[in-house]
C-alpha cells in the first residue's frame, strides 16, 4: 500500500536480507560452478549468468513450494540436485552439503553494513527471510558483522517461504508482539518484489523497494512491468545507500 507519510515517521524496517542486503545472484552463482563448468560450452547455462540463475531460481521455488517445512539448507541441496538431474549430470552428496551450506559465504553488497548502522539511528532493524536460522547465523557472524538487529524471523520458525502471506502475518503479529510495533509503523524494504512487493500490498504493509537494478526478478519470470496493480510501494531507491542518504536528509530538514 502507498502512503504520503514521511519516512521518517515510521518506526520499525523489516528487510528481506538476501537480495536486498546481501548480494544472493553471485553468492548462488559462484556457488553454482563447480556444477555449471562439467557443462559442454555450447550449453546456455555454462557461461550466461542468467540463464543459469533462472534454471537455478525455478528449481528452488518447486522445492520450497513441495517442501514448505524443510530448512532452506536443505531446499538448496534439492535444487541443486534437481537441476544437476537437468543438466544430465551427477550431484554428490558431498556436492549438495557444500551447496546447502554455502549461505554465510554470499557476501553483502558494499553499500549494506554502512546504511544499516544509519538506518539504526532512526528504526528498529528486524529481518524476515527464507533461510533457516542456522544458516542465517552465519551470515550474521561472517558478513553482518557488528549490525544488531531488533528481531529476526526465519521461514524456519514460520514454516512456511515467502511469498506466503503467512510469512507476513507472522511478522506483523511478532514486531507487535515481540517489539511493541505496530503494523502501521512497519516499512517493508526489500528488492523482490516477486517474493515481498506483492505479497506486502495483500496484507497492507507500507514498503520501500530497494531496486538495485539485478536480476532477481528476471530469474523469477518477470520484470518490474509485469508486476503493475500488483505492488504499491512508496519509496524506491536504487540500493540501501541511498535509502539511509533519503532518510539522513529528511531527519534533518523535520
Amino acid at each position: 500500500m502507498t502512503t504520503t507519510r514521511p519516512i521518517t515517521s515510521f518506526k520499525c524496517l523489516t528487510f528481506d536480507c538476501y537480495g536486498t542486503l546481501v548480494d544472493w545472484e553471485t553468492g548462488i552463482y559462484r556457488a553454482l560452478q563447480p556444477l555449471a563448468q562439467q557443462l559442454p560450452d555450447s550449453h546456455p547455462c555454462k557461461n550466461d549468468r542468467l540463464s543459469l540463475l533462472r534454471s537455478f531460481g525455478s528449481h528452488e521455488s518447486k522445492a520450497q513450494a513441495a517442501a514448505p517445512q524443510d530448512l532452506y539448507r536443505d531446499i538448496l541441496k534439492t535444487a541443486f540436485a534437481s537441476l544437476a538431474g537437468e543438466f544430465g549430470l551427477e550431484a554428490s552428496e558431498e556436492d549438495r552439503v557444500k551447496f546447502g551450506s554455502s549461505v554465510g559465504d554470499w557476501s553483502v553488497y558494499p553499500d549494506t553494513l554502512d546504511a544499516l548502522k544509519r538506518l539504526h539511528k532512526h528504526y528498529k532493524l528486524v529481518i524476515l527471510s527464507n533461510v533457516d536460522r542456522d544458516s542465517f547465523q552465519r551470515t550474521l557472524e561472517k558478513q553482518l558483522v557488528g549490525i544488531p538487529f531488533d528481531a529476526i524471523y526465519t521461514a524456519q520458525e514460520i514454516g512456511s517461504y515467502k511469498p506466503n502471506l503467512n510469512n507476513f502475518r507472522y511478522l506483523i503479529e511478532h514486531c507487535d508482539k515481540d517489539l511493541g510495533v505496530r503494523k502501521e509503523d512497519i516499512l517493508h524494504t526489500a528488492q523482490s518484489l516477486h517474493h515481498d512487493h506483492v505479497p506486502a500490498k495483500e496484507v497492507g504493509l507500507v514498503s520501500a523497494w530497494i531496486e538495485r537494478g539485478e536480476e532477481v526478478e528476471s530469474v523469477m519470470g518477470g520484470d518490474s512491468l509485469a508486476y503493475d496493480g500488483k505492488v504499491s510501494y512508496s519509496w524506491k531507491f536504487k540500493n540501501m545507500g541511498a535509502m539511509a542518504d533519503a532518510v539522513d536528509a529528511a531527519s534533518k530538514s523535520a
